[in-house]
């Protein structure tokens, strides 16, 4: 394949595998995706409970850290990102979640006509091939997997008895747009091992003919012709290489990069730009703003059993024995992840739907992908589904090889941190309540000394951290709102040429795990885009003639 393509996608991750399959699928288009990061060849990749291994890889991982956050006592807060084929969806918490139906009828009535349940709802149905089996609202002939847990654990058990004494309905499936209730998540599993994005869509387009992928390939800048886009600058072992675009770029670099990459090419807000003596080509104030992410505050209890996967972490019999479970039959628990167990729950009375969501997990450890504890634990992870905190992403230089300036304020709301708060009481409620309370031995943290709200709060501000969410730094909205990057069809804002399509462009953050929604973003995008063609091939006929 040549260095001029009909399109380039740059990143290869959730919505970038996605597109690089749709738009190749016909035959009729060359497509060359980018990805900085290598091949998803590491084992722990394809071992559903191995995120535990890549969460701070040196090169599956862009391993990221925030500015120091004033509403995290001024700690920078590890902020992991996949560097793979797969991107995140290589290295995440293989969760299944679409989100609440208000999710996207909010995101069309700000002005994004087509992005209602009802009109995303297809797209989440052709997308997936869900075990549960065909329904108005599941698909079963798509490419990404939603794998129920088949084995029940008795910590899960418990939580699910416990909520109910709460008022929560157990529910199988989580995604027909009304969350409420407990249960087990489903996930992105495929036989027991991780179906993320690159296996999913990648995998069966890779030989194709017009498909070409550049693994090792960091996108440097978005290059124009006057406002259109027409191609990519990278570096791929250590030379600097140019591919051009006849017809379009797309960026699926995700909320971090996806907005650096437009500052670095000049499409951002112009003081900014020419702050690092970056030629401005499109003024978009609104390039790195309305960052948001879904902040996680982890409750941890031992347990009066030695039922957890501590438990089997800290034996050598028990690591074998979860090794050749796996092996043979590709079950058992390196086959289902950390996290199990799910509640979608509201902890303010104010709230018509769940507000909070908890990612119950059957061990402990210090942080996310740390050393389990050496005691018997579970884990109780709340968060805040939509958040009011606002941050954003900016350019720390023009070097395209330095990480941009990361900053989510979280906490910066009276509601958010009134939230917080309400969460971690609900989860003590909850851990208090038959049949769970039997399973508890002791609250290990944040412990029986953090009682009032302001301790709660601290203890929220000390330990709080991502739960990998990033999202919103390329919102859609109509050209009339002033800090709106791409319309309803992810074309940017005021250049031809150029789409975003990650969860950057999320006007707001969905209430739940964002990889499927992105997935579901990518079927969308790749479905205008093909439109577009057809409808701009009769018009340059006419002309023709």
């Amino acid at each position: 394949m040549s260095d001029t393509v009909d399109y380039i996608v740059v990143g290869a991750g959730s919505a970038g595998c996605v597109m690089a399959n749709r738009l190749s699928a016909s035959g009729a288009h060359s497509v060359c995706l980018l990805e900085a990061g290598p091949k998803d060849s590491n084992p722990w990749i394809h071992i559903p409970i191995g995120y535990g291994k890549t969460m701070f890889h040196k090169v599956l991982n862009w391993g990221y850290y925030t500015d120091p956050d004033p509403g995290m006592l001024d700690r920078r807060i590890y902020w992991p990102r996949g560097r793979t084929l797969g991107g995140s969806s290589s290295i995440n918490g293989l969760i299944y979640i679409r989100g609440q139906r208000q999710d996207y009828d909010a995101w069309a009535a700000a002005g994004n006509p087509g992005w209602s349940w009802d009109e995303c709802l297809p797209y989440f149905r052709k997308l997936e091939n869900n075990d549960l089996g065909p329904g108005p609202t599941r698909g079963t002939e798509g490419m990404l997997n939603a794998t129920s847990i088949k084995t029940a654990h008795p910590l899960v058990e418990a939580l699910i008895g416990a909520a109910q004494k709460l008022g929560l309905p157990h529910v199988q499936d989580f995604n027909t747009g009304d969350q409420e209730g407990v249960g087990y998540y489903q996930l992105t599993t495929r036989n027991g091992r991780r179906c993320s994005t690159a296996v999913a869509y990648l995998r069966p387009a890779q030989d194709r003919s017009n498909l070409r992928v550049e693994t090792d390939a960091h996108a440097m800048a978005v290059l124009f012709e006057g406002k259109r886009a027409c191609g990519v600058r990278y570096r791929r072992d250590g030379q600097v290489h140019t591919v051009r675009a006849r017809r379009e770029v797309v960026l699926c670099a995700g909320a971090l990069q996806s907005p650096q990459l437009l500052q670095l090419s000049g499409v951002g807000p112009a003081a900014l730009l020419r702050r690092f003596g970056i030629g401005v080509v499109r003024d978009l104030p609104g390039v790195g703003e309305n960052l948001q992410d879904h902040l996680q505050i982890r409750l941890i209890y031992e347990t009066t059993r030695p039922i957890t996967t501590n438990d089997q972490l800290r034996s050598l019999t028990g690591r074998a024995r979860m090794g050749l479970e796996w092996l043979l039959f590709r079950g058992g628990p390196l086959a289902v992840g950390i996290n199990q167990g799910g509640v979608f729950c509201r902890v303010d009375p104010a709230s018509r739907t769940p507000d909070t969501q908890f990612h119950f997990a059957t061990l402990s450890a210090d942080m996310a992908g740390g050393k389990v504890h050496p005691f018997s634990g579970c884990t109780y992870s709340v968060c805040q589904l939509r958040p009011t905190s606002r941050g954003r992403v900016q350019l720390r230089s023009a070097d395209p090889f330095e990480a941009p300036s990361m900053q989510p304020n979280y906490l910066s709301t009276e509601l958010d941190r009134h939230m917080a708060v309400s969460a971690v009481k609900y989860a003590r409620r909850l851990a208090a309540t038959e049949p769970l309370a039997g399973l508890m031995k002791r609250e290990f943290r944040p412990g029986p000394d953090v009682r009032t709200d302001d301790e709660i709060l601290h203890f929220c501000r000390e330990y709080g951290a991502t739960i990998f969410h990033p999202s919103g730094t390329a919102r859609m909205g109509p050209s009339s709102d002033p800090m709106a990057v791409v319309d309803e069809r992810l074309r940017v804002h005021g250049v031809a040429g150029l789409r975003v399509v990650d969860c950057s462009i999320m006007p707001t953050l969905v209430s739940g795990n964002t990889n499927v929604p992105v997935v579901m973003l990518a079927e969308r995008a790749a479905e205008f885009m093909l439109q577009d063609l057809r409808q701009a091939q009769p018009q340059a006929l006419r002309v023709a003639a």
